[in-house]
């Protein structure tokens, strides 16, 4: 299913269908809603190049990434806004030096005009680091994303010091790609990761896709550091469980780290229906606990919306 495929009459009318199945699943958890870490929102300039990028890498994983939600930021806006997530974010990353500075600008302008926005922001090993990430933080970034793999570079790289203590001092949630899917890079995988976390304690760290396919490494980095957790973005999904199937004498390791683990989504830039993502969660059987720490209140405390009214 390619929303943008459709005729408008019918795009509406698919769409406001599956905000009623959505709402249905989080309804049914006795939720005030969903929060999802791990969102998309990008200056459309580079958006179009993230988007080619998937419509070309088919051949290499040996099937089609078809962009489910390819529409106008507005219309990607009211679909979660319509699908009741209340808190999201505009991940961005910086793949080269003298990018994150106006990435950062761009999530902070969407931030202040969409209440549901979290303040996202990024960095990269270059000299000013610092000094943005600290602008970041003091504009009220909630969360930053970085990319090992697509930046290609090592996250312990000196540059990157000031910055990560900056983050490891205010606890701020640091949204990281560095399993090695789906394919590896030069600095992918957990022993950097691990590095990192011992220079600096205080980090908060948000593996993405679980660590895929990493995912027994980095399910046991959550377990021995306080400040990992790890994001469900695609995994467990028909499209990824076909690529890096997740391991399933690790699901309960997986319901033991029920406090560690956060929804993300990869919206909008994934190969099936938002709907699907949290049905693959559900048919875990990790029990309503898991679900409802999951989809809700792990992102909330984490990206500091917790005081909004968590049931007793």
């Amino acid at each position: 299913m390619n929303f943008s495929g459709e005729r408008r009459s019918d795009t509406a009318e698919l769409i406001s269908a599956e905000a009623r199945e959505v709402r249905t699943r989080w309804e049914a958890l006795g939720l005030p809603g969903l929060v999802d870490i791990h969102t998309h929102f990008m200056p459309e300039s580079v958006l179009r190049k993230v988007w080619s990028y998937f419509d070309a890498v088919g051949p290499t994983l040996g099937q089609d990434w078809p962009i489910t939600y390819r529409l106008p930021e507005s219309e990607r806006i009211e679909i979660l806004q319509g699908f009741g997530v209340r808190t999201f974010t505009s991940l961005n990353y910086a793949h080269r030096p003298e990018m994150a500075s106006w990435l950062n600008e761009y999530s902070s302008r969407l931030a202040g005009e969409v209440s549901e926005v979290a303040m996202s922001a990024t960095f990269y090993p270059e000299p000013a680091a610092a000094e943005y990430v600290a602008q970041a933080l003091d504009r009220g970034a909630r969360v930053f994303k970085v990319h090992v793999q697509v930046g290609a570079f090592d996250p312990g790289d000196a540059l990157l010091d000031p910055a990560w203590e900056m983050l490891a001092v205010s606890g701020t949630p640091v949204v990281i790609h560095c399993g090695s899917g789906p394919s590896p890079g030069e600095f992918t995988g957990p022993v950097r990761i691990e590095r990192l976390l011992r220079r600096f304690p205080g980090l908060r760290l948000v593996i993405a896709h679980l660590g895929m396919p990493e995912y027994a490494d980095f399910l046991d980095l959550a377990a021995r550091f306080d400040g990992v957790y790890l994001d469900t973005t695609m995994v467990f999904t028909d499209f990824i469980e076909g690529l890096h199937p997740f391991p399933r004498d690790r699901l309960g390791q997986l319901k033991e780290l029920q406090d560690s683990i956060v929804l993300g989504t990869d919206f909008p830039n994934i190969p099936y229906r938002y709907a699907h993502a949290l049905d693959s969660l559900i048919n875990l059987g990790m029990g309503e606990d898991w679900l409802r720490a999951v989809l809700h209140h792990n992102g909330s405390r984490l990206l500091g919306t917790a005081g909004a009214a968590l049931p007793e």
